[in-house]
C-alpha cells in the first residue's frame, strides 16, 4: 500500500469539500489509479493485520471521490443495459471465478479465484475470498469483507457500509455458514466458523444471547468463533405494552476437531438448524 497514494487522497478529499472545488486530470488518474489497485485486490478496505481487523479510511475516501468524478452513462453488460456511474465486472474465463447470469459485480470489488456468484449482487469496495458461494439473490454490501469458503445461502443480505469513513464494514471471517435470508448489517463481525440459521437477523445494537453455559452471556456487534446460532426475541417495555423484538441465540459451538465440512454437517444435525 502506498503512504504517497494515501496522503494524495487525504489531501484530495479534504479539498473536494469545497463548492468551488474542479477535479483536474492528475486528480481523475490518481483516483482511477487506486480504484483499479481495490478491483484487482491488491488492496482492500478493510484487512486483519496482526490479528486486529483494520478500516483504512483513505480507500473508503476514494471510492467516495470515485462516485464524484463519474457521470451517469451506458453500461452495456452482453444484452442488458445499465444506467449508471460506476461499471460492472466483464468476466473474460481467466478469472477463476464461476458467475452464473445474471450475477453482477461492480467495479472496484474483488472477487478471489474460486469463488462462485449465483445470481446475486456485489458492491463496490467489497471482497469475496476464494471458495466462496454467493447464492441466489444474496447481496454483499458495499465494503463488506467476505472470507473463504464462506456459504452466503439464498436472499442474505450483507449490509454495506461506506459513510463514515472510519466506520467498521461488515466482516465474515473464513469457513462461515450464513442461512437462507439472514441479515447482517453495520459493521458486526462474525468471527471464523460462525453458523447462522434461516432468518437470522443481526445489527449493531441486536442483543446475542449465549445460552450454552449455566450463566447467559450477551454479545453486541460480534459473535464468537464457530458459534451456531438461530433467531430469537427478548420482551422490551414499551409505553403501549411489552413486546418480543428481534434477538439472536448461540446454542452452540461447531468442533474444532474435525474438518470444517463434517463440523458443519454435525452442527446442523446436532442442533436442529435450519438453513
Amino acid at each position: 500500500m502506498s503512504n504517497v497514494n494515501e496522503q494524495n487522497i487525504e489531501n484530495l478529499f479534504e479539498a473536494s469539500a469545497k463548492p468551488d472545488f474542479i477535479f483536474s486530470d492528475i486528480d481523475k488518474k490518481l483516483i482511477l489509479s487506486v480504484m483499479t489497485d481495490l478491483d484487482q485486490g491488491k488492496i482492500r478496505v478493510c484487512e486483519k493485520i496482526n490479528a486486529t481487523w483494520t478500516t483504512h479510511q483513505w480507500i473508503k475516501k476514494t471510492i467516495l471521490l470515485f462516485f464524484k468524478t463519474q457521470t451517469n452513462q451506458i453500461i452495456s453488460n452482453h444484452e442488458i443495459n445499465y444506467f449508471d456511474k460506476v461499471p460492472v465486472k466483464k468476466w473474460t474465463g481467466q478469472e477463476g471465478v464461476r458467475v452464473v447470469p445474471p450475477a453482477i459485480a461492480r467495479f472496484g470489488s474483488f472477487i478471489e479465484s474460486g469463488a462462485i456468484l449465483m445470481p446475486s449482487y456485489v458492491n463496490i469496495g467489497a471482497y469475496v475470498g476464494r471458495g466462496s458461494m454467493i447464492d441466489t439473490w444474496a447481496t454483499v454490501g458495499s465494503c463488506a469483507q467476505i472470507g473463504a469458503n464462506v456459504h452466503l445461502s439464498g436472499g442474505v443480505g450483507i449490509g454495506g457500509v461506506l459513510e463514515p469513513a472510519q466506520a467498521q464494514p461488515v466482516i465474515i471471517e473464513d469457513d462461515c455458514f450464513i442461512g437462507s435470508r439472514c441479515i447482517v448489517v453495520e459493521g458486526v463481525h462474525l468471527e471464523k466458523g460462525v453458523v447462522l440459521g434461516a432468518g437470522v437477523t443481526i445489527t449493531a445494537s441486536t442483543k446475542i444471547y449465549d445460552v450454552t453455559g449455566t450463566e447467559v452471556i450477551t454479545y453486541k456487534g460480534r459473535v464468537p468463533e464457530n458459534s451456531v446460532v438461530i433467531p430469537g426475541t427478548e420482551n422490551k417495555k414499551f409505553a403501549a405494552g411489552e413486546f418480543g423484538v428481534p434477538a439472536a441465540l448461540i446454542i452452540g459451538k461447531r468442533k474444532e476437531s474435525t474438518n470444517q465440512k463434517t463440523s458443519l454437517n454435525q452442527a446442523l444435525r446436532e442442533y436442529n438448524v435450519s438453513v
